[in-house]
Order: structure tokens, then sequence, then C-alpha cells
């Protein structure tokens, strides 16, 4: 299977991204934070970060968002882990969600990368982008 260059609607998309960083607020991920990437990369349009407590907390929200994605139409394109589960991404081709340990995620400050993307407002409690 390869990635598709077609995107997904739009508004289906952010609604998926907005539903995925929910869920993973539900299994007690901290730090969550989805990147508004429309029309800044090829890759994706937005993409979660978020800070797990365990490998097997992080392995189970991952399994979850996948399982959120086939329920919504978008199942996951690919999974991988790094070899120490430190760092697990699932790719559902126009969102991305990595899974961090909170060293991990310091180190790889994906967020530092894309530092000028606005983020996406995804509690009802949180102001809109900056």
């Amino acid at each position: 299977m390869s990635r598709s260059t077609i995107k997904s609607d739009a508004a289906r998309t952010k609604s998926f991204a907005l539903d995925a960083a929910k869920l993973m607020s539900e299994l007690k991920c901290s730090d969550i934070v989805i990147l508004d990437l429309v029309g800044r990369s090829q890759i994706c349009d937005y993409m979660l970060i978020a800070s797990g407590t365990s490998q097997r907390q992080m392995k189970s929200v991952g399994e979850a968002i996948d399982k959120l994605g086939k329920a919504q139409g978008s199942p996951a394109w690919r999974t991988d882990a790094d070899s120490g589960t430190s760092w697990i991404v699932v790719d559902f081709v126009d969102v991305v969600a990595h899974l961090f340990e909170p060293s991990q995620r310091a180190f790889y400050d994906i967020e530092g990368l894309w530092i000028d993307a606005p983020r996406l407002a995804w509690r009802a409690s949180a102001s809109t982008t900056r």
C-alpha cells in the first residue's frame, strides 16, 4: 500500500485530529498538542504530539486511536515504534500522531521543528490558536 497523495475532506480530517486528541487525554496522555500544518507540510495536515506514562500505556493509546480511525473511516496507514517503545507513530496520512516518553519528546523536539505552526485548540476551555 502506498501513501495517498489525494487529500481527504478538510473538515473531516480536522474533526478526526480533535477527536484523537480528546481520546489521548481520556487515556491519560499529557501535554497534548495539535500542530496545524495545513499548507505548511507535504506530509500531513495535522500532527498530534503527546506524552505517555509508560510503554504499555502508549501502546494502548496507539491502538485506541487506530481503532478510532477505523471507526471514522480513516484507518491507520502505518504504525511504527522505536526499539524501546519510547516513541510510537501512528500515521493516518492527513493526521500523524506521535506518542513519546517525556525525555524522548524533549530530545527530538518535534514542536521546535514546527515552532511557527499554529496550535489547534482542542479542549473546550482552551484558547483558539496562537
